[in-house]
This record gives structure tokens, C-alpha cells and sequence, in this order.
């Protein structure tokens, strides 16, 4: 079957890989791989700054795919329902799995991260893993996993109704972000230095309050907005180290500080100053399968329409020439997705 595996930075290959074995596990299933969302994960991994990451290694975690067969306890999923991925890959005995955090168990390995993931025709997953539906097409399938990223970041944070809640830098996963904190009912503020996607939090994800920092001066602006107050909620999903640090000045007194996104290196603050405003940080890593049920169901049922996310497309063939466009700012890509 072919296959696309990035062997070192900025060099993806395109080549034959073996097909699936013929026998499956009783747990498993055997997939064809139809979507393939392009994620800031694998940006990272294609410019060579993606933490927990080796190579050679096969990208492709946003996954809608088709089942093809199951193994003889799979009873979640059958041949021919269409699927989302959860690309989790827990252990489900460790410290983590036992508390209910599969999404950071202990040997956690993601798909197209620590192991081989889907940029490829067919691929085996364990079927509980599989998150079916009958009414989503495979583009919205392929979404789901990014949306995630966002639920359970909102949901880490203990999002409240009417709170000011800012979201700093609105790339794909800020978006994801952007979108629940709306669902959560809080008084949603965007940041960032790019007009396109500023206008589109504001007219696609309904904003209310959107901040470029390339015009204006960012507290200044956020404390017109929330009255002096400051946010009680921040969200960095930048992975920037010098928009990480200067969070902490974006947040009232009391708030929440969560990071979405991640670098490799070290982050600093000042000790009394975070303490003197009993500020709260939390980390955001992954999504559950919970996650995974509740968007589904809220695209079924309209609450939350994926059909302007995906501004860029490419066919499996295509991706070679393709994917260094799409890591870049300046054409425009909110989210590509890879036809199979």
C-alpha cells in the first residue's frame, strides 16, 4: 500500500509499505484511511521543533477513516461504518489510566507521534479507539480529534458562563479552543497578529472581542474590554515561548493560566508576583474518549459547523509538493486536509 513517512525535517517520501497481516487481534480493527487533517503537531514534526518526536516516522492523527473488518470482541464498530480516531494509545493500568487521564497515561504513545500513524492507505487500531457515526461525512470525522484538543482544554480549566476568557494565538487549535469556550457561555476574547484569523473567530466562531497585537498594545486593550478586571481565564495555544510568559500578565488576579500549546525548553515567571495574585497553571495534553461522544454529538446536531475550517485541500498524491505550503502562515491555512 503506499504510504508518505517524513524521514527527517522538511523531507517527506512517498513509498510502499506492507499491507496490514491478514489476522487480527479479538480487540482490533482493520481501517481504510479516507481524511487525514493536517494538525500543528505534525508543522512542528515536518519544521524539526515537535517535542516527544524521533524519526523516520508516519504523520496523520486527524483521521475519518472506514472500518474493513474487526476482531472477534470489536462489538463498538463493524464493517463499513465510518469513524473518527481517538490516536490515544493507553496503556490503561498505570497511575493515569486508573484516574480517569488516559489522555496523559504513563506510556501514553499517539499516532503519528511516538508511533507510525495514518498518512497511509490501511491501517490497525485498537476498535475501542473507534468513535462511529452515521450522519458525519469524512471531513467532519477527520476534525473531531482537533475539536478535542479544545473541549478538554475548556473543560481543564472549569470554563464558566459570562467569565472573560481569553485565547492567545487562534491558529488550528486555538480555534478548537475559541469554539468551546463560546459553547461554555463565556465572554470569549481573541489574540493574535493575524487579521484573516482574527475576522474569522469574529465571523465564522462569533467572538466577541477581538484583539490584534501587531496594532495595539494587548493589556491595554484587555483591560478596556473586561473594565479594568483582566480575564479570569487565559489560554496560550501559541507554543511560543515569549507569548507563554507573557500570559501571566494577561490574567486577573484569582485566574486560571492553561497551556495548550508546547516548545521544547523551559518557561519562567516571577515567584512572588504569582503567588501575591494566587494564580492557577495548568498544562492541557490530548482529549478523552468522552470528549470524542460529546463533539460527535454536537455536530450532529448543528451546535458546532466544521464547514469553514477546512480552507486548503490535497489528494494523497499531492502532498509531497503540497505540505511546505501548508506550514506556511502567509498562505492562508486554517486546516488542510489530505483526500485518500
Amino acid at each position: 500500500m503506499k504510504a508518505i513517512r517524513l524521514e527527517e525535517p522538511r523531507r517527506l517520501a512517498l513509498f510502499s509499505a506492507d499491507e496490514p497481516g491478514p489476522s487480527l487481534k479479538p480487540h482490533e480493527a482493520l481501517v481504510r484511511v479516507r481524511r487525514i487533517g493536517v494538525c500543528g503537531t505534525d508543522i512542528h514534526a515536518f519544521n524539526g521543533n515537535q517535542p516527544f518526536f524521533s524519526y523516520p516516522r508516519i504523520l496523520g492523527h486527524e483521521l475519518g477513516v472506514v472500518v474493513t473488518a474487526v476482531g472477534s470482541s470489536s462489538e463498538n464498530v463493524h464493517p463499513g461504518d465510518q469513524c473518527s480516531v481517538e490516536p490515544y494509545l493507553n496503556c490503561g493500568h498505570c497511575i493515569a489510566c486508573r484516574s480517569g487521564k488516559p489522555n496523559c497515561c504513563v506510556s501514553l504513545q499517539v499516532l503519528g507521534v511516538h508511533i507510525d500513524g495514518g498518512m497511509r492507505e490501511s491501517i490497525v487500531v485498537p476498535a475501542r479507539k473507534l468513535h462511529p457515526s452515521t450522519h458525519l461525512q469524512l471531513d467532519q470525522l477527520a476534525l473531531i480529534e482537533t475539536l478535542a484538543i479544545g473541549c478538554h482544554a475548556v473543560d481543564r480549566a472549569r470554563v464558566e458562563a459570562g467569565e472573560f476568557a481569553l485565547v492567545v494565538g487562534v491558529g488550528p487549535i486555538g480555534l478548537t479552543v475559541v469554539q468551546f469556550a463560546i459553547e461554555a457561555g463565556a465572554q470569549v476574547i481573541v489574540l493574535d497578529i493575524n487579521p484573516k484569523r482574527l475576522e474569522f473567530c469574529r465571523e465564522k466562531l462569533g467572538a466577541p472581542f477581538a484583539i490584534n497585537a501587531a496594532v495595539e498594545n494587548p493589556l491595554e486593550a484587555l483591560k478596556r474590554i473586561t473594565a479594568g478586571d483582566l480575564p479570569t481565564v487565559v489560554f496560550d495555544a501559541t507554543g511560543n515561548p515569549k507569548s507563554m510568559m507573557e500570559a501571566y500578565s494577561y490574567l486577573a488576579n484569582g485566574g486560571r493560566l492553561a497551556f495548550v500549546g508546547l516548545f521544547q525548553g523551559e518557561i519562567t515567571f516571577n515567584d512572588p508576583e504569582f503567588h501575591r495574585r494566587e494564580l492557577t497553571v495548568l498544562s492541557s495534553r490530548n482529549a478523552r474518549s468522552q470528549d470524542f461522544t460529546r463533539i460527535i454529538g454536537l455536530v450532529e446536531s448543528g451546535r458546532i459547523d466544521t464547514d469553514s475550517w477546512i480552507t486548503h485541500r490535497g489528494s494523497f498524491a499531492e502532498v509531497i509538493t503540497e505540505f511546505p505550503r501548508w506550514t506556511r502562515p502567509e498562505t492562508g491555512v486554517l486546516k488542510a486536509m489530505i483526500e485518500v
